[in-house]
């Protein structure tokens, strides 16, 4: 074997185990026992999982919190969210100014925590629209080359500040997929009236059909349980195929139970995923109501120090902790981790796969022995591996005098 890890804690099995990995494959899932390999791990009985996955980053604004200052940040989190369109527009600001080279440098300091923190696969925001052009998304597209072998790098073009609102926007959402951006993004609820977010909704999911892509929307991201943006996206996926994910859906936290369930059977019908970034704002969507109806959702990090929250460290462990509050969910510490593993991936579309022979060898050996104490900890991983190979140790120590 080239890579063994050894005393080995793995979720739902009792006893130590032994990991093996060859040409980036899991060869070996067994009782730990001795073996050798090239290079040999001992996990000294922590668990290890396999890696996270980030279903909504806004990439294109990371690290941006100094130069849009706090009236955003204010706006968008302040009581039921009613100011979240004075926010984003509010934020727009940043953009008149914006280069590639710029957002390279603060996105690439972001996907290096992502190496360091275990995030295998993120689905990465960028800004288009008059203002911005296609600088964000050209960036990213260079980061996921950059990254390819250590983090799957997904790009969304996204209309932030409208589509109809926002003429030019469209062509350059289209150029972006000809440039080579791998989702179809979309907020339709921005929009200044129902019959325009309802024809943003088919501009977007009509492109994602006729190329081939996802989408990825921000939908009822504010308090207002008018908001139906959320039915629109999964209505046009039902009558196109199209799949994808919705982002925030916040309102969805207000809306009468029996409309709520209405929606939970269409958004099932439609195959729409959900994302919640719960600590990125005073409202978020029920999570635990959707799962246990069989909707596919995650958590995502959502911002890193931009106008939207002013913390963040691309740590999913970190982000499955603070769920463990907002969303009341204490005793749901293995659902949650799901909601940064394996179910992200579901929502994203990519394979899901657990830590099984023939699987491909991308896992993280974790600070602590249970799901608990790593979401206790939430420090980074002890070990990151992708395909096989080692791509990040971190240990910490504390000296006492």
């Amino acid at each position: 074997m080239e890579l063994l890890i050894r005393n080995a804690g793995l979720r739902g099995r009792p006893g130590r185990w032994m990991l093996g990995a060859d040409r980036g494959v899991l060869s070996v899932v067994a009782p730990d026992a001795d073996a050798d390999a090239g290079t040999v791990i001992d996990a000294e009985g922590n668990l290890v999982t396999e890696p996270f996955v980030d279903a909504h980053l806004h990439l294109c604004k990371v690290h941006t919190l100094d130069l849009v200052g706090t009236h955003a940040l204010e706006d968008y989190t302040g009581g039921g969210m009613g100011a979240a369109m004075a926010a984003i527009e509010a934020a727009a600001a940043v953009k008149r100014d914006q280069t590639a080279a710029a957002v390279l440098d603060c996105a690439r300091r972001a996907l290096l925590e992502s190496v360091r923190h275990g995030v295998r696969a993120v689905q990465a925001f960028a800004d288009v629209d008059p203002d911005a052009g296609l600088t964000g998304v050209e960036a990213l597209l260079a980061l996921r080359e950059e990254f390819r072998d250590r983090v799957d790098v997904r790009v969304v073009a996204f209309p932030q500040d409208g589509l109809l609102r926002r003429p030019g926007t469209e062509e350059l959402i289209e150029e972006a997929v000809r440039l080579g951006a791998d989702v179809v993004g979309g907020i339709p609820w921005i929009e200044y009236t129902d019959a325009d977010a309802a024809e943003h909704v088919r501009r977007m999911v009509e492109l994602a059909r006729r190329t081939g892509r996802r989408v990825a929307m921000l939908v009822d991201d504010a308090g207002d349980p008018g908001l139906r943006t959320t039915e629109m996206l999964a209505s046009a996926m039902l009558a196109t195929g199209v799949r994808g994910s919705a982002q925030h859906a916040r309102a969805m936290a207000l809306y009468p139970e029996p409309y709520l369930r209405r929606l939970l059977g269409l958004c099932r019908a439609a195959g729409l995923g959900f994302v919640s970034d719960p600590h990125t704002g005073p409202l978020h969507l029920p999570v635990r109501t959707l799962a246990e109806a069989g909707v596919p959702v995650a958590l995502g990090q959502d911002d890193i120090e931009d106008a939207y929250y002013p913390f963040g460290r691309h740590n999913l462990l970190e982000v499955a902790f603070l769920a463990a509050h907002l969303l009341e969910a204490r005793t749901d510490l293995d659902m949650l981790y799901d909601l940064v593993t394996v179910e992200a991936a579901r929502v994203l579309g990519r394979p899901v796969h657990r830590l099984d022979p023939g699987a491909p060898a991308d896992l993280v050996v974790l600070e602590g022995r249970t799901v608990r104490q790593a979401l206790t900890l939430h420090a980074p991983p002890r070990h990151v591996v992708v395909g096989g190979r080692v791509v990040a140790s971190t240990r910490t120590r504390t000296e006492f005098t």
